[in-house]
């Protein structure tokens, strides 16, 4: 197999291939997901020429198409000089393997995962971010390596440039390259996963570290390109970068920020989310994602412009549900309102707006709307606010400390030992200060 790593990003010509399976209810038509999947290319720098469609009954156990579309395929690349053939559901390792053969060696066969995994190598910015997308890529590599792709540890582009580790030193007596090749990508990835496992310990040791005196979390979550970045701008004016293309940005950003109760926060943006979202990326993104798992409040932003606006608000919450986020407050924010709808004003039955605290529409670019979404946002917190009265000794400075950065006090009294207060926290923070709290709580 022949893993896409573009060469200087240069341009290359590119077909996309779409499969309806009858019978299947996908998020999106075919001919959404190929319009989605054509905006993917031309983040990655690929040149679409053209695309194609094909209904089955099933997928075909070879080649994934069927044989007559392969061959129409064929004429497509003679005909177009066509470079890299992307398909817009993952492929197994068998059907990748058949569809090189069948269009040569000179063409690249991608799959959707694929190309995703590419455009995330070159947009993770951090040391972490490069390790989860090396982790995903070399995991995704490892099923489909064949005879065709020979001495590959010093090949890969990677995102992490690991082309140093050689497998030759490591033959043993008649091994063949491709073992050694499975071999060698096999020790990255429990090197990678080591290495990612102390990074998460890390962060787990700051967040608890952090929870003690820090503010809530409110945390920005969305499809990809739905504007959240432009928000986590407007709202701070901070200097975050923003671009009108697929994953912008990668890595998590986090800004302090003052509501108009006056009340600290902290505003957090991470990774978009897609449909067909490769698994292996989202359980390498894991450490990244647990920021979304342990925030106090969800913003769930939308492309309300966007011709399928509900399909993406159900792929959101599907990937929510997939890293198992809990049950805690969530407004969805409908950004762009400043743009002609081009999708269906009324959502779907299975939309059920009451597992929201609000629903607010926006314009992160022009700044409308935003004024009642910092209310909304002050509002939903309190609301959700656990009441307890708690009694804390004066040597527990650090939880004195911590419930006037992230509880809300409504009385506080200094006796001989300690503070007694009645407090609001979030759901979260109860267990924690269970040990202080008074009986009457």
């Amino acid at each position: 197999m022949r893993f896409y790593v573009p060469e200087d990003h240069q341009i290359e010509r590119g077909y996309l291939v779409g499969l309806e399976i009858r019978g299947s209810r996908p998020i999106l038509s075919v001919e959404d997901s190929l319009e989605e999947l054509g905006l993917l290319a031309d983040t990655a720098g690929i040149e679409v020429i053209g695309q194609t469609t094909q209904r089955l009954n099933r997928v075909h156990p070879s080649t994934f198409i069927g044989p007559g579309k392969v061959e129409e395929i064929k004429a497509e690349i003679e005909a177009h000089n066509i470079q890299v053939v992307i398909f817009d559901d993952e492929l197994s390792p068998r059907h990748q393997r058949e569809l090189e053969k069948a269009f040569g060696e000179k063409v690249k066969v991608l799959d959707r995962s694929a190309l995703i995994l590419d455009i995330f190598a070159q947009h993770a910015a951090t040391r972490e971010g490069r390790l989860q997308v090396e982790l995903a890529q070399y995991e995704y590599r490892l099923p489909r390596l064949t005879r065709q792709w020979t001495h590959l540890a010093r090949q890969a582009g990677g995102g992490g440039g690991r082309g140093g580790h050689g497998g030759v030193g490591l033959r043993g007596p008649g091994e063949t390259q491709l073992e050694a090749d499975r071999r060698e990508i096999s020790n990255i990835i429990s090197r990678l996963k080591d290495e990612l496992e102390q990074v998460r310990a890390h962060r787990q040791r700051q967040r608890q570290q952090r929870e003690k005196t820090s503010m809530p979390v409110v945390a920005l979550v969305g499809y990809t390109n739905a504007g959240k970045s432009t928000l986590m701008r407007t709202i701070t004016n901070a200097d975050v970068y923003v671009a009108d293309q697929l994953f912008a940005t990668l890595d998590t950003t986090t800004r302090r920020i003052t509501l108009p109760s006056g009340r600290e926060v902290l505003l957090s943006d991470t990774v978009g989310f897609i449909q067909k979202l490769p698994t292996t990326l989202i359980a390498a993104f894991r450490a990244t994602l647990e920021g979304i798992t342990e925030a106090d409040m969800l913003l769930h932003v939308v492309d309300a412009s966007h011709p399928n606006v509900w399909q993406q608000v159900e792929t959101v919450e599907d990937t929510l549900a997939q890293i198992d986020v809990p049950n805690i407050p969530r407004i969805l924010v409908r950004n762009k309102c400043d743009l002609p709808i081009r999708g269906p004003l009324t959502p779907p039955p299975e939309f059920n707006p009451s597992e929201y605290d609000a629903i607010v529409d926006i314009s992160a670019k022009t700044g409308q709307g935003i004024p009642e979404l910092l209310e909304l946002i002050s509002e939903s917190l309190k609301k959700n606010m656990v009441k307890m009265t708690v009694n804390v000794p004066y040597q527990n400075g650090d939880v004195i400390s911590f419930l006037h950065n992230r509880a809300i006090i409504d009385e506080e009294t200094h006796t001989g030992s300690g503070v007694i207060a009645t407090v609001r926290v979030m759901p979260r923070d109860v267990e924690w200060l269970t040990r202080f709290a008074l009986p009457s709580s």
